[in-house]
């Protein structure tokens, strides 16, 4: 079970969006982890992560920059890294395997993709996890466009009421979408809101 499994969207907006988790086990392997998931932290900043986080710490707004988010990990963090090309994350997934950290790691995306990835790094996942979607009242949520935006940070911190304002300001041109992207990125902490695929959904939203 993982924050960062329930996105909604299409198969199209959501075949580039993948998140990389690792977390040691308390108690297992969490005392001198933090060298092990600092350096997890460069590779992914090397392979190309468009976004990266740290879930006890925050994101890199929040912390300013990424050099900082990888520097200030300390045991027991949970950290995260966003892929928007499969071809960074295979990669990534390849050097994880080579370097062998000892830490346990979470590759959140489409079935289909996520296990085109493991196969060419070599690896077989050994869990796999499905979200089941929405029960209940499903008529008092927000619109679809509105909920692709609001799951992209799994502990619900990009508001509605914030991603309706920031389509307003795209709309009335004080904000691009990609500076409205950034604007969203901000409040999510763990930094698992993926900026490139909120500009597009934005542009998208506001051309209706």
């Amino acid at each position: 079970m993982t924050h960062t499994l329930h996105r909604m969207g299409s198969n199209d907006s959501l075949k580039n969006d993948f998140v990389l988790l690792a977390m040691p086990a308390k108690n297992t392997n969490e005392k001198g982890s933090a060298k092990k998931l600092n350096r997890l932290l460069e590779m992914a900043v090397e392979h190309g992560a468009i976004k990266i986080g740290n879930a006890s710490k925050g994101n890199e707004t929040m912390q300013g920059g990424k050099e900082k988010v990888v520097k200030n990990v300390s045991d027991g963090n949970c950290v995260h890294a966003v892929f928007d090309d499969p071809a960074l994350l295979t990669n990534m997934l390849k050097d994880l395997k080579e370097e062998d950290l000892g830490i346990s790691v979470v590759v959140s995306g489409l079935f289909e993709h996520v296990g085109k990835c493991c196969n060419e790094a070599g690896l077989r996942p050994h869990t796999i996890n499905q979200s089941l979607g929405r029960w209940g009242k499903t008529e008092r949520l927000p619109s679809d466009d509105v909920l692709e935006l609001n799951t992209m940070c799994g502990h619900g911190m990009v508001s509605v009421g914030l991603i309706n304002d920031v389509a307003t300001q795209i709309k009335d041109g004080r904000s691009t979408p990609e500076e409205a992207a950034e604007t969203l990125f901000a409040p999510c902490v763990c930094g698992i809101f993926n900026t490139k695929r909120a500009a597009s959904l934005l542009r998208a939203m506001v051309s209706k």
